[in-house]
C-alpha cells in the first residue's frame, strides 16, 4: 500500500473520530457522505448511517473516558477511508481538501491521546502492528 495513502487514512480516521464530539460533526458528516456519494455512491448511505452510528458511540465514549472505544472507531474509519483511497486513488486529493477545510493543522486530530500504565506484561501497538512485551 503507498505510504501516502495509509497516512492520509490515518489521519483522516482520527480527525473524523475526533470531529464527531465537535460543533464541525455536521460538516464532517456531510462532506464524508459527498465524497463516498462520488466515489462509491452504492456504499454512501451505508456510510452515512455508519457516521450517525459512530457520533452516538463517539460521544458516549468520550462521556466515560473511554479511550479504548474512541481508539476501536479512530481504526475502524481509518480502514475504510483506507479501503476507499486504494479503490479510487482520485479521492485523495479530495479527501485531504476536506480535511484542511474541516481541521487545518490538525488540531482536532491532535487531541486523541494514547494512555498506557506499565503492569509487568502487555501489549504495544504501533502503527498497527501488534506486539506482546513482558517486563523483565
Amino acid at each position: 500500500m503507498d505510504a501516502e495513502v495509509a497516512l492520509l487514512a490515518q489521519s483522516a480516521g482520527t480527525t473524523l473520530v475526533a470531529l464527531m464530539a465537535t460543533d464541525a460533526w455536521q460538516h464532517m458528516r456531510e462532506g464524508i457522505t459527498r465524497l463516498w456519494r462520488r466515489t462509491q455512491p452504492e456504499r454512501a448511505d451505508t456510510i452515512a448511517a455508519e457516521l450517525e452510528a459512530g457520533r452516538d458511540d463517539v460521544l458516549a465514549a468520550v462521556a466515560s473516558g473511554d479511550h479504548e472505544d474512541l481508539e476501536e472507531l479512530r481504526l475502524q474509519w481509518q480502514g475504510s477511508v483506507r479501503r476507499l483511497l486504494v479503490e479510487r486513488p482520485d479521492a485523495v486529493e479530495e479527501l485531504r481538501a476536506l480535511l484542511d477545510r474541516l481541521d487545518p493543522g490538525g488540531s482536532a486530530a491532535r487531541r486523541i491521546t494514547q494512555h498506557a500504565t506499565v503492569s509487568g506484561r502487555g501489549r504495544v501497538y504501533q502503527a498497527g502492528r501488534d506486539q506482546h512485551i513482558t517486563e523483565r
